[in-house]
């Protein structure tokens, strides 16, 4: 195992590499929604490309939640396969959000051997779902 400041080190190195090798710009906390992101997540076991509704108002995170599950059916068609919606999912803190996301097990950050292939699996699906949100965007911010 790693100490604490090794597995920082080799986080900060895989999350520059990634950069190098896919340099662009990705639209995560610009989505022009409040508390409504695109994020990467990876540990020693997974990789994951997430869609977080983090509304304070569970109204409004519920809105904008059913907007994109009314959109699955095209998402996963045209976009992206395989996606796991979670109208109330509690985080470690324990905040309720709604989450949306899709996984590679098997991966891990500290395995440089697994790296091409998160780093393949991250732009394939981030890729997908900026441009699924970039067609469909108007449709989900209308949620009044």
């Amino acid at each position: 195992m790693y100490s604490k400041e090794e597995s920082q080190k080799i986080k900060r190195e895989f999350w520059v590499t990634f950069a190098e090798k896919y340099p662009r710009k990705w639209v995560l906390y610009d989505t022009k929604i409040k508390d409504f992101s695109f994020k990467f997540y990876v540990d020693n076991k997974k990789a994951q490309v997430i869609i977080d509704i983090e509304h304070r108002s569970e109204e409004k995170r519920t809105a904008y939640f059913e907007k994109l599950e009314a959109l699955k059916n095209i998402l996963e068609e045209e976009f992206i396969q395989n996606l796991v919606f979670e109208k109330e999912y509690v985080l470690e803190s324990g905040k309720t959000i709604s989450r949306i996301w899709v996984e590679k097990l098997g991966v891990g950050f500290s395995n440089r051997n697994h790296w091409d292939a998160i780093f393949d699996f991250f732009f394939e699906k981030m890729n997908a779902l900026e441009l699924f949100y970039l067609e469909y965007d108007e449709f989900i911010k209308d949620i009044q």
